[in-house]
Formats: structure tokens, C-alpha cells, sequence
């Protein structure tokens, strides 16, 4: 048996550097055609200086300092107190949404858009309104679209029987593992500290697996996002934003503020704004049952002039509740499709469609997001945290499966139930947010 580790292949990264770096509108015309030119060993051999030549000429890279003057602008203020009964009840309803939606999304991640409805239409459950189910796909469907080999064992309706481990589960954990023992103004040193100490390295992806690497070669935040990184406006740092959007009730300015200290760690730009975004939106949701203003809010903490934003007003001006859902698909797909299908961009563009076509309703919204394709365990776990917070309740044919239990590789945290975390994250609700 070979050993490969994925997303640090020298080669590979050097691919979606080159990507990168056309996305942010630089100049890579020189480095493409030597590339080109090459034969596959000596890509292969080239691989690393040619990195190293990238990573040299992103624009992102200069444009760090301008936005974190952005973000030092944000002031926060907490819009109103909520009870301790009400933070529980809503903390409780974001965890299981947040699972639910992630758990529904895990068959399919990787399978493409048409793919997944190609699955539910053979056996007539199109559109999606349960969990998914192998029983009664033709073997020729399956088999044009297999169900992702790592999920399928765990997440299908007929074995599900708690909520099995996934990233988008870890971080939230984690963080709230951060605050327990920093307080709310942890810093990215005290997150990557807890990265090292209580994530196995293969249980990170992507951005965070060069993050990772990076911290174990002894640079700091935020050369971690930078350096050989041609990940970082991808989807990873999006994902982990729940928790301060939990911890910073009504207070969208704050919640992203705390996602920023987070996201530099292993993103930047766009990979940083879409965890502002979600964080915003969760904090507004505990204020508002109106989709609209939630996606407002979010909207509000992030660059105008970013292209997130522009994807966001976009989506915005689509208004999906006043359409059929793949037309809104169609145009998603047409706007966004050229980014990979764990960019933040082109993900966050569909959490935004879901949960203005949701209008509030939680399954309506967890569905659409993951008939959209793309990352779909990611879109349901954050449209599912949004929208459990927003109604204080999930239903229960789709939180009963679960369990009320977690399974997790992160440290401290296996067999973990729904109520402790829920409680536990009320704990750290810092005081200014909590009337007595």
C-alpha cells in the first residue's frame, strides 16, 4: 500500500495555486505555461519551487492589512438580554440543526447536483424530504453516482443510529472547547494551541491540513493561511464559525469579529469573510424568524467590495422564495460554477438561496441546500444551525435518529450529548448577553 496524504502533494497544490491566483486576478500567465510545458516527472520535481514562485504574487496575500482595518471598525452592541431558559432552548435547537442538516448532506458529499437527483428520483423521493436511502435505487443509478464511501456506512436513513463524527461537528466543539478555557476573546494562538493539542491531523482538510503543517514548522498566524496555502478562500474557516455566532446573541458585529480571529488562521479574503458571514447570521437569528434580515446582517459585516459580497447580493437579488428552487439553482450554477466545490464563494451563494427559499421552515430550508449540491454536508449544517436557532426548535423525525449523542475523534468530546453541549455553551455566553 502507497501512503498519499492528500492537499500537501507539492504538485497538487501547485494546480489549485494556480487557480487561486487567476480567482483573485492575478497575473500567473508565466508560471501556467512553464507548468504546460512540462513533462509529468519534472512537474513533478519543479512542483515545489514553482510554489513557492505563486505563492509570491497572490494578491491576497497584500490585501490582508486593509482588511483587518475593516474588521477592527466593526463595534458590536448587544441588541437586547435573553433569558437563560430562551439561550438553552435556542443553543439546543442550533446544535441538532446544525447535525441534523450536516447528517443529511454526508451521503452525498461529492455527488454532483444532477447525481443526487438522479438518487431520489429512482425511487420516486424526489424532491428530498428525509434522510437518504439506498433502498430501491437501480444498481445502475448507484453506480453512475456512488454515495460517498466514508459516509455511507453511518449516515444512510436505514443505519443511522446517532450522529456520526464529521468536521463540521469537531470545530464547533472545539471552539467551545477554546472558549471554556480562554474566555470569549480567545486569540488565534489559543486556537491553533487547541488544534495541535486535540485534533488528529487527517481529521482537518484542505486549508486547515496546510495550516496544520505550517504551525508544525513553526510559523505563526497569519503565515499559516499564507504560506503554500492555495487554499485559503475555500470553505473550511465557513464551517467553524457557529460557535461565536452562539456565543455573541443579537450581536452580529461581535460574532464576526470573533469568526475573523478564528478564519486567519487559515484563510484569507474571501475564506475569512465567509465565516464572518455565517457568525453574523447566527447571531442575528436569535433575534429574527425573517430570513431576509438574517442574511442582511451577515451582508453587513464583510467587505461591500469583496466578491462575496457581490455573490451574496446577488443571490439576494435572485429571491428564490418567489421561484421554483432549480431555477435559482440554474442561475447559482451559472454564476458560480467555475469555483471548486468547496470554495467559500460559490457555497456561501447557496446557504444564502436555501434560506431565503426556506423562509424560515426547517426542513424546506435543510433540503434545498443539499439538493443544491456542492458541499453538502457543510450547506446543511449551516443552514440547519441558522434555522434550528431561528424557530428554537427542530422537528423531530429529523432529530429523533440521532439520539441525542455524537461520536467525535476530538479529544475530551466523544459520546458527547446534544443537552451538555447546549448547556455548556450557555455557560459561556458572556454575561452582558444574559438577563437574570
Amino acid at each position: 500500500m502507497s501512503l498519499r496524504i492528500t492537499w500537501l502533494d507539492p504538485a497538487e497544490r501547485f494546480a489549485h495555486e494556480l487557480r487561486q491566483l487567476r480567482e483573485e486576478g492575478a497575473d500567473a500567465a508565466e508560471l501556467e505555461a512553464a507548468w504546460s510545458a512540462l513533462p509529468p516527472d519534472e512537474q513533478r520535481r519543479r512542483a515545489p519551487d514553482l510554489l513557492r514562485q505563486a505563492g509570491g504574487i497572490s494578491l491576497t496575500i497584500r490585501q490582508v492589512p486593509r482588511r483587518e482595518d475593516f474588521v477592527e471598525q466593526l463595534r458590536g452592541n448587544p441588541a437586547r438580554t435573553f433569558s437563560p431558559d430562551e439561550l438553552r432552548l435556542r443553543l439546543q435547537a442550533a446544535w441538532l440543526g446544525r447535525a441534523a442538516g450536516c447528517l443529511l448532506g454526508k451521503p452525498v458529499e461529492k455527488v454532483p447536483r444532477e447525481g443526487i437527483r438522479a438518487l431520489l428520483e429512482s425511487i420516486g423521493a424526489y424532491p428530498l424530504r428525509e434522510y437518504f436511502t439506498a433502498e430501491g435505487v437501480p444498481p445502475e443509478v448507484s453506480e453512475r453516482y456512488p454515495w460517498n464511501r466514508a459516509s455511507r456506512p453511518t449516515s444512510l436513513r436505514e443505519n443511522i443510529t446517532q450522529m456520526p463524527e464529521d468536521d463540521d461537528l469537531n470545530y464547533t466543539m472545539l471552539n467551545l472547547s477554546v472558549v471554556e478555557r480562554f474566555g470569549p476573546e480567545c486569540s488565534t494562538e489559543h486556537i491553533a494551541h487547541s488544534w495541535l493539542e486535540m485534533l488528529p491531523v487527517l481529521s482537518v482538510f484542505t486549508a486547515e491540513r496546510v495550516a496544520y503543517v505550517n504551525l508544525l514548522h513553526f510559523l505563526r498566524p497569519p503565515q499559516t493561511a499564507t504560506h503554500l496555502n492555495p487554499y485559503r478562500e475555500w470553505i473550511g474557516a465557513q464551517i467553524r464559525a457557529d460557535l461565536w455566532g452562539y456565543i455573541h446573541p443579537g450581536d452580529p458585529p461581535s460574532a464576526a469579529r470573533a469568526a475573523f480571529r478564528d478564519a486567519r488562521l487559515s484563510h484569507v479574503e474571501n475564506g475569512v469573510f465567509g465565516a464572518m458571514l455565517v457568525a453574523a447570521m447566527i447571531a442575528q437569528a436569535f433575534l429574527t424568524r425573517d430570513s431576509e434580515a438574517v442574511v442582511r446582517a451577515g451582508l453587513a459585516v464583510i467587505p461591500p467590495d469583496s466578491r462575496l459580497a457581490e455573490a451574496v447580493r446577488y443571490t439576494l437579488e435572485l429571491e428564490p422564495a418567489q421561484r421554483p428552487w432549480e431555477q435559482t439553482l440554474d442561475a447559482l450554477y451559472a454564476a458560480f460554477g467555475h469555483y471548486h466545490w468547496v470554495h467559500t464563494i460559490n457555497n456561501a451563494a447557496l446557504v444564502v438561496a436555501a434560506l431565503l427559499y426556506g423562509r424560515g421552515d426547517y426542513e424546506r430550508s435543510i433540503t434545498a441546500a443539499v439538493m443544491g449540491g456542492w458541499d453538502t454536508d457543510c450547506n446543511g449544517a449551516t443552514v440547519g444551525s441558522i434555522v434550528g436557532l431561528m424557530n428554537a426548535q427542530v422537528p423531530a423525525k429529523w432529530i429523533d435518529p440521532l439520539r441525542n449523542r455524537l461520536r467525535t475523534s476530538l479529544k475530551g468530546f466523544d459520546h458527547s450529548r446534544f443537552d451538555e453541549l447546549a448547556s455548556r455553551t450557555l455557560e459561556v455566553v458572556p454575561a452582558r448577553y444574559r438577563s437574570i
